[in-house]
Formats: C-alpha cells, structure tokens, sequence
C-alpha cells in the first residue's frame, strides 16, 4: 500500500511540473511568433526589434531559464510516460484512435516522438540565428533580417523547417490542453475550451511559422 501511494504521488507531482513547464513553453512559443511576425514589417523594424529583445542584459538569464525549463519538460514526461506504461497490467494488443470523449490521437500517441524531435531541432535552430553569421544592419544593430532571408535561401532547409514546425504543431495540439489539465483546469465546463485552445495554438503557432518560412524563401523577404 505505502508503495502504491509513493507511486501515485510521484505520478501526481510528475504531472504538475509536465504542465506547469509546458504552460511556460506555450507561452513562449506565443511571444516568439508575435515578434517573429514582424519580419512582414520589413528589415528595420524587424532588426530594432531583435537589436532590443537579444541587447537586454536579461535575455541570458531567460534562455538558460527556458532550456532548464525545456530539459525538465522533456526528462519528466519522458519518465511520466514510462511510469504509466509500467503500471498498465498489460499492453492493448491493437491501438486504436478513439472518438467521443477520449484524447486519443496521432498527437497524443506521438508525444514523446514529437518532444524528442524537438531536442534534436532546438539546437540546430538556435545554432542557425543566434551563431549565424554576423550581418552589421548599422550602429551596431545585427542584421538578422538578411540572416534569415540567406537561411531560408536553401529548399533543404525551408524542407526541414516546415516538417519541424508540423512536429511542433502535432506537440502543441494535445500538448497545450494537456498541460492545463495537468494542472487542475477540466471538468464538463473547462475541458471542450481548452482543447480548442491547443488546436486554434497548434495551427496559429505552427502555421505562422511555416508562412514565414515560406514566404521569405519565395518572395526573398520582400513583399
């Protein structure tokens, strides 16, 4: 019995940091899309934006915030997912993707799959923007207007970023509702809204990115 309560409690706890960490992600995944529409804007605006969002003193503080907040995410719904595969009985023989009332999806099956590509592509994204090349816009303003337009130059790589940003959208659309389950938000009243939520936040944030990524590689950046 005290065994059982231990594992309960584990579980439960594992559950709370899964959502609160992924409610933190989700939030920032928000901001980063709003600023990153500003490239529609044009190079000026776009650059004075990133110029004043990577010249304050604590933007190191927040990136090694959201990477220990991402790792955590990662490593506890990793361990959650094994913990609940261990204490089933025994394994379905067939999955099948369930209707109704039930979260059973190619989103919800593919978690794990979804959150592992992500640890493979954040680094090559931070790798590509912040230690791209160095482009001076004037008064030692980096260029990353022509950083990005020189990146999403190559078909290979608006390829790879458009399947990772379907990746993230699959992440996001059982991922967002999840998480605020997780953290108490359900029931008849909270449940339909919030896994309308994930969906609108899955093809907004994915799909914004994608029209980005799209955009600058067809029409060179310039509307």
């Amino acid at each position: 019995m005290t065994t059982r309560r231990s594992f309960l409690g584990s579980l439960i706890t594992t559950k709370l940091i899964v959502g609160a960490t992924g409610v933190l992600l989700f939030l920032y995944l928000i901001l980063h899309i709003a600023g990153n529409l500003l490239v529609f804007l044009g190079p000026e605006l776009f650059n004075t934006y990133a110029h004043a969002l990577i010249s304050n003193p604590l933007v190191v503080p927040v990136e090694i915030g959201l990477l220990v907040v991402f790792l955590i995410h990662l490593f506890k719904a990793s361990r959650m997912t094994f913990q609940n595969q261990q204490a089933r009985p025994a394994k379905y023989m067939k999955k099948e993707r369930a209707g109704g009332t039930s979260q059973k999806s190619l989103a919800s099956t593919s978690m794990i799959l979804t959150g592992l590509a992500m640890l493979v592509f954040v680094p090559i994204h931070v790798r590509m923007f912040k230690y791209g090349a160095h482009y001076d816009y004037g008064d030692g303003v980096r260029d990353l207007y022509r950083l990005e337009v020189e990146n999403f130059s190559s078909p290979l790589a608006v390829a790879l970023y458009v399947i990772a940003m379907v990746l993230v959208g699959l992440h996001l659309w059982h991922g967002v509702p999840s998480s605020f389950q997780s953290l108490g938000l359900s029931g008849t009243r909270f449940t339909p809204f919030i896994r309308k939520v994930g969906k609108v936040s899955a093809v907004v944030i994915a799909g914004g990115f994608i029209f980005i990524t799209l955009w600058v590689f067809l029409a060179g950046g310039r509307s």
